[in-house]
Order: structure tokens, then C-alpha cells, then sequence
């Protein structure tokens, strides 16, 4: 190896361990209770040599407050270490503030409002559909148009509130002419998505229609081969029902959804031990 690369190779190293404690956002603790061994004074033969003189110092924890740094390129070049600012809020209000004004993808210039749900922070239950709509957009939350009345009905014939599950949707901003989502948009969007689930870290999900479902399961069975089972996402369980804008457009739907919830019912009683109340029956 030339002099150069030595020398490019310690630049590096000495870079990396400058700024060892950015990359890890406060999580790295250095254990500096390494012993010294004092020197000894050369002595006669017939003098015992001393024994060597142990000197500790006290462990030291390093805290790091700058939770918004990132690195750039590692020793070896390669540009894999990196964390958004985002990725450490703690709470709700605090990751809705660091990313709606995303501009990743070409949706965020046709934006009235970012959508970013809306409930309990701490709910047992999140549903979970595909993307906003103009009343949505319009108003900055999900769910408030014809769907999302019916989806309220249909949450309390379970015997569930609006209040108190989250509401929310894979993507956060709206497609043009309510298409569906394409995949590099819903690609971009679904850390948010991750990142809202670990903090509400919810019981149950609930899956609204195919689009949602064929995104985070990577699936294409269809829908009817989807509902009636418990499925998982990175540790949650779900399981899956239509869209309710589904069901405005086929009524005939609204029984098996009603049979699909029944099901979410019992699941979601036996993981919590709590007994759900239904209003009535839509």
C-alpha cells in the first residue's frame, strides 16, 4: 500500500472516531476504565524492582444533544450511514412537525394540506388506508368525506370511537384525481408510516381496501383471499376489510365487512382482555 493510501486511511480513521459519537444520536457509551501502568524507575539488581503502580479513572459516558447529525461517508467510502432528522422524533407532534413539509415526491407541489392522521397517540388500534382525498386534502385530516362518515359508523358498530383509535393513511399528500398511489410515492412515504406505528406501537392494525393491502403486505392475492386472516407487519398484527369508499359504490359489500369486523372484534378482545360495546349495526 503507498504512502498516500496510509495516509488517506488514517485521515480516515481519525475522522471517523472524531465524530464516532454523531453517528450513534447519544446511544454510544465509552468504557475509558482502562488501567495505566506507571512507569518504573530502573533500580539494581539487588534492590527489588516495584511492582507497577495501577492507576484507574473513572468511566465516562458520552451524551450527545445534536440529534440531527449524520454522517456522510463511513471509512470505507461508502455512503450508508445516514438518519434524518425525523427519525428521532419521540413524539407524534414532534414527527408531524419535522416532516410535513416533505417534498420528496412531485405530490408535495400539488398539496393543500399534508395529511398526517389524526386519534389517539397511544391507541390500541390503526387504521390504516391508502391515501387522502380532496375532503382530506382540503382539511388536513383523514377520513372526513363520505368514506370517512361511513368509516366512523362502521368503528362504532365495533364498538369503537373515532377518538380513540389513529387514523391515517400511507401516503400523506394527494394524488391527482384520486388515483392510486404509485409505488416509488408510496415507497417514499412508508418510513413515515414505520416511524408513526413504533411510536404509537398499537395492539392491532386495521387494513382498508386493496391498494393499502397490496402495499405493506407486498402482495398480489386479492383482496377476498386477504380478509377473514391475521396477517403481520413487522410485528403488528392486522387483518383487512374494504375500503368504505368501496362501499359506497357497492352496498353489497357492506355485509362481509360487516363480518370482517366482527372477526377484528374478537381478535382485537381476546389480545386485550377488554370487552368492545357496539352501537349498532350498519
Amino acid at each position: 500500500m503507498s504512502n498516500d493510501k496510509i495516509k488517506t486511511l488514517i485521515a480516515d480513521t481519525e475522522n471517523i472516531i472524531k465524530n464516532f459519537d454523531r453517528f450513534y444520536a447519544g446511544k454510544l457509551y465509552i468504557d475509558k476504565d482502562i488501567p495505566e501502568i506507571a512507569k518504573v524507575s530502573t533500580q539494581s539488581v539487588e534492590n527489588e524492582a516495584p511492582k507497577p503502580r495501577v492507576i484507574k479513572k473513572k468511566p465516562e459516558s458520552v451524551v450527545v444533544k445534536d440529534k440531527s447529525a449524520v454522517a456522510e461517508i463511513d471509512i470505507f467510502g461508502n455512503e450508508n450511514i445516514k438518519r434524518e432528522e425525523w427519525e428521532f422524533a419521540e413524539t407524534l407532534d414532534e414527527l408531524n412537525a419535522k416532516i410535513n413539509t416533505c417534498t420528496k415526491c412531485g405530490l408535495s407541489k400539488l398539496r393543500t394540506n399534508f395529511v398526517f392522521g389524526v386519534g389517539d397517540p397511544k391507541a390500541d388500534v390503526v387504521v390504516i388506508g391508502e391515501a387522502p382525498g380532496a375532503d382530506e386534502d382540503a382539511q388536513g385530516e383523514p377520513f372526513v368525506g363520505r368514506a370517512g362518515q361511513l368509516l366512523n359508523k362502521i368503528l362504532e358498530a365495533t364498538g369503537f370511537k373515532r377518538e380513540e383509535v389513529f387514523i391515517l393513511n400511507i401516503l400523506k399528500c394527494r394524488p391527482p384525481g384520486n388515483r392510486n398511489p404509485a409505488p416509488d410515492e408510496a415507497e417514499l412515504c412508508r418510513p413515515y408510516l414505520d416511524k408513526q406505528l413504533k411510536l404509537i406501537n398499537p395492539k392491532l392494525l386495521l387494513l382498508l381496501g386493496k391498494v393499502a393491502s397490496e402495499t405493506l403486505l407486498k402482495t398480489k392475492e386479492p383482496l377476498n383471499k386477504l380478509r377473514g386472516k391475521v396477517h403481520d407487519y413487522k410485528g403488528w398484527k392486522l387483518m383487512i376489510t374494504f375500503h368504505p369508499a368501496a362501499l359506497l359504490r357497492n352496498p353489497n359489500w357492506k355485509r362481509p365487512t360487516w363480518e370482517d369486523m366482527q372477526q377484528f372484534k374478537a381478535l382485537y378482545e381476546e389480545m386485550t382482555g377488554k370487552k368492545l360495546e357496539s352501537e349498532k349495526n350498519t
